[in-house]
């Protein structure tokens, strides 16, 4: 294999590819201020889910990105995770450049757009899969925009 070539494991077994459909459909995110995190996911314009409110202990809200399979969920007794630990939520997009600046059109603070290869990529065109920019919620959940534009062979599910 050359520096270049991308490998999806580091064993050399092979092991056979479950048949049964799994989803990865929501990921919880830890909030210290519930209605502070509604009031931020819903000005980054996410469809907005549910606001399941069950005791005084517990209430769960879901957002979900604009056309994403994946959504998330935080709210009161939903997790004892430390507000703000997560980290490294990654939000493809097409077109970066237009994803950050629809961001800071709403008031998101982006970093600038970075370009990245490690070493072995420094000759492949184009920034899919290279390019990022990061922001925050404001508990310090931190999201990453990846552009990807073409994807890698293999990094499709077959029908």
């Amino acid at each position: 294999m050359t520096s270049s070539d991308v490998s999806s494991g580091t064993s050399t077994e092979t092991t056979e590819l479950s048949t049964i459909d799994m989803a990865l459909e929501v990921v919880q995110i830890p909030v210290s201020d519930v209605d502070r995190a509604k009031r931020f996911y819903q000005s980054l314009g996410w469809r907005f889910d549910i606001d399941l409110v069950v005791s005084d202990d517990f209430r769960n809200l879901q957002f979900t990105p604009p056309h994403s399979q994946c959504s998330i969920q935080f709210g009161k007794g939903v997790t004892t995770v430390e507000p703000g630990s997560a980290q490294g939520l990654i939000l493809v997009v097409a077109d970066i450049d237009a994803a950050r600046d629809d961001l800071i059109s709403r008031g998101v603070e982006v970093s600038d757009v970075e370009v990245q290869r490690p070493p072995g990529f420094e000759a492949l065109e184009g920034r899919s899969y290279f390019a990022r920019a990061s922001f925050s919620d404001p508990d310090g959940n931190g999201w990453v925009l990846q552009e990807i534009t073409t994807r890698i062979p293999g990094r499709e599910w077959e029908d």
